[in-house]
């Protein structure tokens, strides 16, 4: 049998759809098909490959660690230069107070840690978090999702969740003492890339303060430069008391984190120990290749260039069939009149060479979050195909 073939018959399917495009090799923005095919990467894997697949630097450190060592232990038992190294680097890129860091494999894991640990922290077992919200597909994290097309089927799931519409200051007084965590993606991604003002971000982080409730902030999408800043709550001067992070985190290799203070996160420590445990959380590889990462997207003038990117897409991206966009940076949400609009126009900019998606709960729009790394004459070629695709 053929890959195709084996990859049908042996790999567990998620759609009677999937998109069945074989992939060989990719280097950069571009992914190569084993004809040789070439595609411009413009979802980053959802938000994973932020500076590149197989980035120079971070095969480098990647090819270091290998000659050093792999899996040694469980989280939090030994002391490995890889996981340290990171979490210092993590904390350095964040205000104080968020100065303990828990590293996990995945953004679900990191959701999963930051639930708990809220929960314990505040001895509460209310969670709030929004409608229309993505935080993951594990029990926990699909709790505190925000759509019930997602959730239906797996009823009953955690207790004590409720929901508030993102943006809306008038729901925030479901935030009481009873809370134990806010939890808010800074940006909503697969609600099609929706952005409250400072304002509102201002009165929450306020209510959190009054109430006792702890704020989660979810940038596994947002994190890692992908809005134009580090860390996309930068835009709305707060910070959170847990910040869950992951995806772009890795530079293609996996690794999550939820981050808080040495207060908060020393409750795992007793009653019961080992409060939160994993095995493989901070493999020294993936951690290598996060702080590789990391230093990448830290230069102030690599930053800078993700709004003047996210602006050439919207003065390019001019189109009859395109209503608008949406975006903080290069997190873009290309607005179509509905999904049989739209999704033609993807298929065909997959055959043109050209790989973008729709959203979870936004289908009528088009995701792009290409590489931070992508250059403006890649741009301009990306940008060509997509309108190519819209006429045809």
């Amino acid at each position: 049998m053929n890959n195709r073939q084996l990859f049908l018959s042996y790999l567990a399917q998620t759609t009677d759809f999937p998109l069945m495009i074989e992939i060989e090799r990719a280097e950069g923005i571009y992914l190569y098909g084993p004809e040789g095919k070439k595609y411009i990467d413009l979802i980053s894997g959802i938000g994973v490959s932020n500076v590149g697949h197989r980035h120079p630097k971070v095969l480098e450190a990647i090819q270091k660690q290998l000659d050093k060592y792999l899996h040694l232990m469980v989280y939090g038992e030994y002391v490995q230069s890889p996981q340290t190294l990171l979490a210092e680097a993590l904390v350095s890129s964040l205000p104080q107070g968020l100065d303990n860091v828990y590293l996990v494999n995945s953004g679900s894991e990191a959701v999963e840690g930051a639930l708990k640990l809220a929960k314990r922290f505040t001895n509460r077992r209310e969670i709030i978090s929004c409608v229309n919200a993505y935080h993951g597909s594990s029990h926990g994290a699909l709790s505190v999702g925000g759509n019930e097309i997602f959730k239906r089927a797996y009823r009953p799931l955690l207790p004590g969740i409720s929901h508030v519409v993102y943006g809306s200051f008038q729901q925030l007084e479901q935030i009481t003492e009873d809370t134990a965590a806010v939890i808010v993606e800074t940006i909503q991604g697969e609600a099609g890339i929706m952005v409250a003002c400072r304002e509102y971000f201002q009165a929450l982080r306020q209510k959190c303060d009054q109430t006792g409730t702890l704020l989660i902030l979810d940038e596994i999408q947002a994190g890692f430069g992908r809005t134009g800043k580090f860390w996309a709550f930068e835009h709305f001067d707060i910070q959170p008391d847990i910040l869950v992070c992951a995806k772009g985190m890795g530079g293609g290799m996996p690794i999550g984190a939820f981050i808080a203070s040495k207060e908060v996160m020393g409750v795992f420590k007793d009653n019961p120990l080992l409060g939160h445990i994993t095995t493989f959380g901070g493999h020294p590889v993936s951690a290598a290749a996060s702080l590789a990462t990391l230093n990448i997207i830290k230069d102030p003038q690599f930053l800078e260039m993700v709004e003047e990117k996210a602006n050439l897409f919207k003065t390019l991206l001019v189109h009859p069939k395109i209503k608008g966009i949406r975006n903080k940076g290069l997190m873009m949400a290309v607005q179509f009149d509905s999904f049989e609009v739209l999704k033609p126009v993807i298929d065909q900019a997959i055959h043109l060479g050209v790989v973008t998606d729709w959203f979870l709960f936004c289908d009528d729009a088009m995701r792009i979050a290409p590489p931070l790394i992508i250059s403006d004459t890649e741009i301009r070629e990306a940008c060509a195909i997509i309108l190519k695709a819209c006429d045809i």
